[in-house]
C-alpha cells in the first residue's frame, strides 16, 4: 500500500509518516519500482500501535523504546504519565478557576482584572501569612470574589487563615454558598469539615437547605455541626441528633443549650426525648447524668417535673445530680413552692 493510501486509511498525514520513517519508528518494508514507499500489513499495524501510544501522551522516543525493547515494562512509564497528566490537569483547573473568578468579578477594565488576578495569586501563596493578609487587607480595597474564597476555604489547612477566609465569606453577598456546599460531597473528610465550618457561619435560606442535607449525611462530625447550627435557627429536625450528641458526650453542653432554646421557643417533646434516652441507658450513669444536666436547660415547668422524677432515681449519682438541679431550676425560674417543691425525694439526708 502506497503512502497516500496509508495516510487516507489511517488518518496519519503523509508528512508524519515520513517523519516516522526518518526516525526509524515505522519504516516501510518495501519500495515500488519507482522508489515510492510501500507499506505491508505489519507496517500498518505498527502505525496503529504508534498512534495508540501517542494517544496516551508518550513521546516518540518513549514509543520507540516501548516497541523495540522486548523487556520493556510499561507500568513505570504509565505511572509517570499519570502523574504528569494529573499535574497538568491541576494547573489547567487552577487556570480555569482563576479565569472564572475574574469573569465573575466583572472588572471594568484591565487594571481591575489585574488587581483580581493579584488577589487570587495571594490566596494561592505558599505562605500562610501572605494568604491571611490577602483576605484581611485586599489590595486597593478590591473585595475577594466569593467563589475564590469558597475554593480557598476548602483547600486551607491553616486554622488562622481558614478563620479569616470564613470571616470574609460571611461578609459577601452569599455567592460562594454553592461552591462551599460542594465540599460536603467530597471523599476527603477534612474538606467536608472545612465546608461545614464555613456554612454554619453563613446566613440565609439557601444555607439552611444545605445544612438540612448535611444533617442527613453519614459524616458524624458534619452532622453534629449541622445540628447545632440548625437548632440555633429553630429547626426542630435537629433534635434527634442533638439528643444523640448529649448521649455520646460530643459537644453535649452546646447541644443541651440549643435543645433548651428550642424548647423555650415552643418545640414539643424535647424533655420527653431526653427522659426516654435516659431510660434507654439504665446502666450507664455517665450518659444519664449528661441527660439529666441537659434537662436543666429546659423551660422551668418542663425541667422541674422531669428533674423531680429523676431525683428519686435508683441510681444514686443520677438522683443527687437531679436533686441539685431541681433547686437550681426553682431558684432560676421561680417554679415550685413549699407545697409542691419544698422536699424532694432522693435529695439526701
Amino acid at each position: 500500500m502506497l503512502i497516500g493510501e496509508v495516510a487516507r486509511r489511517s488518518g496519519v498525514s503523509t508528512r508524519m509518516l515520513r517523519h516516522y520513517d526518518t526516525l526509524g519508528l515505522v519504516r516501510p518494508t518495501g519500495r515500488t519500482v519507482g522508489g515510492y514507499r510501500e507499506y505491508s500489513a505489519d507496517d500498518i499495524r505498527r502505525i496503529f500501535h504508534v498512534e495508540s501510544l501517542r494517544s496516551l501522551g508518550m513521546s516518540l522516543r518513549q514509543i520507540g523504546r516501548a516497541l523495540e525493547d522486548p523487556a520493556f515494562v510499561p507500568s513505570e512509564l504509565v505511572g509517570d504519565l499519570i502523574r504528569r497528566t494529573e499535574d497538568r490537569l491541576k494547573r489547567e483547573q487552577e487556570l480555569l478557576d482563576r479565569l472564572r473568578a475574574v469573569d465573575a468579578s466583572a472588572p471594568s477594565g484591565w487594571e481591575g482584572a489585574l488587581r483580581i488576578v493579584e488577589l487570587l495569586r495571594g490566596l494561592s501563596s505558599p505562605g500562610a501569612a501572605r494568604r491571611q493578609q490577602t483576605v484581611l487587607a485586599p489590595a486597593d480595597d478590591v473585595p475577594v470574589p466569593a467563589e475564590a474564597l469558597a475554593r480557598a476555604i476548602l483547600a486551607e489547612s491553616d486554622p488562622n487563615v481558614a478563620g479569616a477566609l470564613r470571616w470574609a465569606l460571611a461578609r459577601t453577598d452569599g455567592g460562594g454558598v454553592a461552591n462551599v456546599a460542594c465540599g460536603l460531597r467530597s471523599e476527603d473528610a477534612d474538606i467536608r469539615r472545612r465546608a461545614i465550618l464555613a456554612l454554619i457561619e453563613l446566613p440565609g435560606d439557601e444555607v439552611a437547605a444545605v445544612l438540612m442535607e448535611a444533617l442527613a449525611g453519614s459524616d458524624p462530625v458534619v452532622r453534629r455541626h449541622a445540628a447545632l447550627a440548625l437548632g440555633a435557627r429553630g429547626a426542630e429536625e435537629a433534635v434527634p441528633t442533638l439528643v444523640e450528641m448529649v448521649v455520646e458526650g460530643r459537644n453535649d453542653v452546646e447541644a443541651a443549650e440549643v435543645l433548651g432554646a428550642l424548647a423555650d421557643g415552643g418545640a414539643d417533646g424535647i424533655a420527653g426525648a431526653l427522659v426516654d434516652a435516659s431510660a434507654a441507658h439504665p446502666a450507664d450513669s455517665a450518659v444519664r447524668i449528661r441527660l439529666t444536666q441537659a434537662l436543666a436547660e429546659m423551660p422551668g415547668t418542663l425541667a422541674h417535673g422531669a428533674l423531680q422524677q429523676l431525683a428519686g432515681d435508683g441510681d444514686r449519682a443520677v438522683a443527687l445530680v437531679a436533686s441539685a438541679l431541681v433547686k437550681v431550676v426553682e431558684e432560676r425560674e421561680g417554679v415550685g413552692d413549699e407545697g409542691s417543691g419544698g422536699t424532694h425525694p432522693g435529695a439526701g439526708s
